[in-house]
Protein backbone atom coordinates (compact mmCIF):
# COMPACT_ATOMS: atom_id res chain seq x y z
CA UNK A 1 0.00 0.00 0.00
CA UNK A 2 1.32 3.37 -1.02
CA UNK A 3 1.09 5.91 1.77
CA UNK A 4 0.48 9.49 0.92
CA UNK A 5 1.10 12.69 2.38
CA UNK A 6 -1.54 14.94 3.05
CA UNK A 7 -0.86 18.91 2.00
CA UNK A 8 -1.32 20.77 4.72
CA UNK A 9 -2.06 24.75 4.42
CA UNK A 10 -0.88 27.31 6.71
CA UNK A 11 -3.62 27.98 8.88
CA UNK A 12 -5.07 31.37 9.44
CA UNK A 13 -3.74 32.73 13.01
CA UNK A 14 -6.68 34.60 15.16
CA UNK A 15 -7.08 38.46 14.00
CA UNK A 16 -5.30 37.76 10.32
CA UNK A 17 -7.32 38.72 7.75
CA UNK A 18 -8.16 35.48 5.04
CA UNK A 19 -7.36 37.78 1.85
CA UNK A 20 -4.85 40.25 2.73
CA UNK A 21 -4.56 41.52 -0.69
CA UNK A 22 -8.47 42.65 -0.75
CA UNK A 23 -8.47 45.89 1.24
CA UNK A 24 -11.26 46.47 3.84
CA UNK A 25 -14.57 48.52 3.02
CA UNK A 26 -14.80 51.75 4.40
CA UNK A 27 -17.69 52.22 7.48
CA UNK A 28 -19.13 54.36 4.45
CA UNK A 29 -18.79 51.86 1.59
CA UNK A 30 -20.73 48.93 4.75
CA UNK A 31 -23.63 51.22 5.47
CA UNK A 32 -24.39 52.28 1.93
CA UNK A 33 -24.28 48.29 1.54
CA UNK A 34 -26.76 48.05 4.17
CA UNK A 35 -29.09 50.83 3.12
CA UNK A 36 -29.23 49.13 -0.50
CA UNK A 37 -30.05 46.07 1.10
CA UNK A 38 -32.73 47.14 3.50
CA UNK A 39 -34.44 48.87 0.46
CA UNK A 40 -34.25 45.62 -1.81
CA UNK A 41 -35.83 44.14 1.14
CA UNK A 42 -38.91 46.55 1.49
CA UNK A 43 -39.54 46.72 -1.76
CA UNK A 44 -39.63 42.91 -2.07
CA UNK A 45 -41.86 42.92 1.48
CA UNK A 46 -44.29 44.90 -0.35
CA UNK A 47 -45.01 42.20 -3.49
CA UNK A 48 -45.50 39.92 -0.90
CA UNK A 49 -47.83 41.99 1.29
CA UNK A 50 -49.81 42.45 -2.01
CA UNK A 51 -49.84 38.64 -3.21
CA UNK A 52 -49.68 36.67 0.15
CA UNK A 53 -52.93 36.80 1.18
CA UNK A 54 -54.48 34.85 -2.38
CA UNK A 55 -51.56 32.62 -2.11
CA UNK A 56 -51.96 31.46 1.24
CA UNK A 57 -55.15 29.58 1.26
CA UNK A 58 -54.01 27.00 -1.63
CA UNK A 59 -50.24 27.37 -1.49
CA UNK A 60 -48.94 27.35 2.46
CA UNK A 61 -45.48 27.13 2.99
CA UNK A 62 -44.19 26.62 -0.72
CA UNK A 63 -41.24 28.51 -1.59
CA UNK A 64 -41.52 32.21 -3.52
CA UNK A 65 -38.91 34.10 -5.20
CA UNK A 66 -39.47 37.63 -6.10
CA UNK A 67 -37.58 39.63 -8.54
CA UNK A 68 -38.59 43.54 -7.43
CA UNK A 69 -37.56 45.68 -9.98
CA UNK A 70 -40.24 43.34 -12.77
CA UNK A 71 -42.43 42.36 -10.03
CA UNK A 72 -42.56 39.17 -11.18
CA UNK A 73 -42.94 36.51 -8.48
CA UNK A 74 -42.42 32.68 -8.41
CA UNK A 75 -43.91 29.81 -6.88
CA UNK A 76 -43.51 26.22 -6.21
CA UNK A 77 -43.76 23.61 -3.50
CA UNK A 78 -39.37 22.63 -3.80
CA UNK A 79 -37.38 25.23 -3.70
CA UNK A 80 -34.89 24.47 -6.33
CA UNK A 81 -37.58 24.23 -8.72
CA UNK A 82 -38.64 27.99 -7.58
CA UNK A 83 -35.32 29.02 -8.10
CA UNK A 84 -34.98 27.56 -11.27
CA UNK A 85 -38.02 29.27 -12.58
CA UNK A 86 -37.04 32.38 -11.19
CA UNK A 87 -33.22 31.98 -13.05
CA UNK A 88 -35.12 31.02 -16.55
CA UNK A 89 -36.72 34.15 -16.65
CA UNK A 90 -34.28 36.45 -14.66
CA UNK A 91 -30.99 35.25 -15.32
CA UNK A 92 -29.12 37.67 -13.94
CA UNK A 93 -31.48 40.45 -11.13
CA UNK A 94 -31.01 39.96 -8.27
CA UNK A 95 -33.80 37.88 -6.53
CA UNK A 96 -35.31 37.55 -2.54
CA UNK A 97 -36.55 34.22 -1.09
CA UNK A 98 -39.27 33.67 0.66
CA UNK A 99 -41.83 31.07 2.39
CA UNK A 100 -45.45 31.91 1.87
CA UNK A 101 -46.66 31.89 5.58
CA UNK A 102 -47.71 34.51 7.56
CA UNK A 103 -44.27 35.86 8.30
CA UNK A 104 -42.39 34.83 4.87
CA UNK A 105 -39.86 33.57 6.57
CA UNK A 106 -38.31 29.94 5.75
CA UNK A 107 -37.35 28.51 8.88
CA UNK A 108 -36.09 29.09 12.46
CA UNK A 109 -33.41 30.56 14.17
Amino acid sequence: MIETKRKVHPRVKPGQRIFPDIPPLSAEEIAKIEAENEEFGRRCRIIFDRVKPELIKDHYDWSMYIEPDSGDYFIDPDPEICFQKARQKHPTALLCGMRINETGTCGRI
